[in-house]
């Protein structure tokens, strides 16, 4: 099941979902992870992002 794309407005499999640990460890993050932390990691993944060459950007996305 692609979760994209099947639950856009929400899970639909409830407590059967495969990633709900993967939720929990996301929320253990936030609420143990200082703002300034969480926003310095997203501005990290941005200049990551920006500052590859194009060719790694182009095949990053033909595998999604």
């Amino acid at each position: 099941m692609n979760c994209a794309e099947t639950c856009v407005n929400g899970c639909i499999l409830g407590d059967q979902c495969p990633h709900l640990q993967h939720l929990a460890e996301a929320l253990k993050f936030v609420q143990e992870t200082p703002m300034e932390t969480i926003l310095e990691v997203a501005e990290e993944g941005i200049r990551k992002k920006f500052t590859r060459p194009p060719e790694d950007y182009f095949s990053a996305q033909e595998q999604n």
